[in-house]
């Protein structure tokens, strides 16, 4: 088992910033691939960003690109999400997700991942 709390949501002024935290727990860290999710109230839970267990291959969805950046610090079992340039559309529920992928490819799919956080709130004011 997989046990995954996010840290660093909160309240932030369009054009601001914040960086979310993924603290991992149960098993070793390497070989799970890892992803950040959101969903907003009435929306379906889309993917955000993903990346390798090693950390060299990341992946993002265009409405984020260039301005979120995903990366990992396998030292500490942490994967985190800086979040740069925050939309009002950015607001939403965030998790971060974990899969065993010895293949050191990179997972997009929701239904892909084995592990979930709770979630972290990151609204995001005009």
């Amino acid at each position: 088992q997989v046990q995954l709390v996010e840290s660093g949501g909160g309240l932030v002024q369009a054009g601001g910033s914040l960086r979310l935290s993924c603290a991992a727990s149960g098993r070793t860290f390497t070989s799970y691939a890892m992803g950040w999710f959101r969903q907003a109230p009435g929306k379906e839970r889309e993917f955000v960003a993903g990346i390798n267990w090693s950390g060299g291959s990341t992946y993002y969805a265009d409405s984020v690109k260039g301005r979120f950046t995903i990366s990992r610090g396998n030292a500490k079992n942490t994967a985190y999400l800086q979040m740069n340039s925050l939309k009002p559309e950015d607001t939403a529920t965030y998790y971060c997700a974990a899969v065993y992928q010895p293949s050191n490819s990179i997972v997009v799919g929701t239904t892909e991942y084995d592990y979930w956080g709770q979630g972290t709130q990151v609204t995001v004011s005009s």
